[in-house]
């Protein structure tokens, strides 16, 4: 069979972002290796979500269904997907830079014998093999690697690929693996699964994300953040100094060691701009940032730089925002 593969994602039954930016990678790669996009779905009735898939470019979609897969567990879907892998020899398979994806793709290399490249945000063909890019260093250098093996694993960064365009009523092949129910015989055990209810917005999906840095000053007056990122629908984000300083809690955290982002809008306020920040958000579309220091490394990447103390600035532009939204003042 061939083609590039990918690994799908799902969360409460709906399909998780990455899934979908897979797909765009995928494509990419399947068409200069002219060959097709597959993706493997896997979990209790988990053949609900092939539509969406075939709408965002999926050729084929393989479906390994059970009850007892309801919950991701790291034994029971690597000899799912290496099943899989084994019986239709895929010359790709692309999962996304997760938990979940960088869980699976090391467990799977091991298990197959074969090579796993990870982080990537770019892929080529040179001489019919794959050529994966992948930022070090932090991101000031890149790094190309080349998968040897007849398969290779890799892991695909969050955001480095856009959604693809949804083509409704698109059609594809649906295919069926079989399970063996002693695969889901684990040394583990899912007891219960908690999610955290919230109602702002998550960086992961957000068009526009404020986020704030030390020069905040104090944890107390990250409200102006706050107060900002409400006005413009956006999520709130923090540097990592602010979260190690327990200011902020990690999963807000923007950077190397947190959560990569590329919205349309992406505002800093009070950051410095060192290179593990820069890393998680220097693809977004618009970067504006408000600082004193006008030598600041974030100033030397935004696309607007504002030259001023954050406690005028913001202030100055809610109330701005407001009017332009026809709000009272004061409010």
């Amino acid at each position: 069979m061939s083609g590039v593969w990918t690994v799908a994602e799902i969360s409460g039954g709906e399909i998780k972002a990455i899934s979908f930016e897979l797909l765009t990678a995928a494509r990419q790669l399947a068409d200069t290796l002219g060959t097709t996009v597959g993706s493997v779905v896997i979990g209790h009735e988990a053949a609900s979500v092939a539509g969406s898939l075939f709408a965002c470019g999926a050729d084929e979609v393989a479906v390994a269904e059970s009850p007892a897969l309801a919950n991701f567990a790291p034994e029971a879907w690597t000899k799912v997907i290496a099943s899989f892998a084994a019986e239709h020899h895929p010359q790709v398979i692309l999962l996304g830079h997760s938990a979940l994806g960088k869980d699976l793709a090391g467990r799977l290399a091991v298990r197959l014998g074969t090579s796993v490249i990870a982080d990537c945000t770019h892929f080529a063909v040179a001489g019919g093999k794959v050529v994966c890019t992948r930022p070090i260093f932090g991101g000031t250098m890149l790094s190309s690697a080349v998968g040897t093996t007849a398969l290779t694993f890799a892991t695909v960064r969050p955001k480095a690929f856009a959604r693809p365009n949804e083509q409704p009523g698109r059609e594809g092949k649906l295919l069926r693996i079989a399970v063996d129910e002693s695969w889901a015989r684990s040394r583990t055990e899912t007891l219960e699964i908690t999610r955290e209810q919230t109602a702002a917005i998550g960086l992961a999906d957000a068009e526009i994300v404020v986020s704030g840095g030390r020069g905040v000053g104090t944890p107390d007056k990250f409200e102006l953040i706050e107060r900002l990122a409400a006005q413009l629908g956006a999520a709130v984000g923090a540097s990592r100094a602010v979260v190690d300083a327990g200011w902020r809690p990690h999963k807000e955290q923007v950077g190397q060691t947190g959560r990569t982002v590329s919205p349309k809008l992406y505002v800093a306020c009070g950051i410095s701009g060192a290179i593990q920040h820069l890393v998680g958000m220097r693809t977004s579309g618009t970067i504006v940032a408000i600082n004193t220091d006008a030598e600041a490394p974030i100033m030397k990447v935004a696309n607007v730089a504002v030259v001023g103390d954050l406690q005028e600035v913001i202030p100055a532009v809610i109330e701005e925002l407001k009017k332009r939204a026809g709000a009272p003042q004061g409010v």
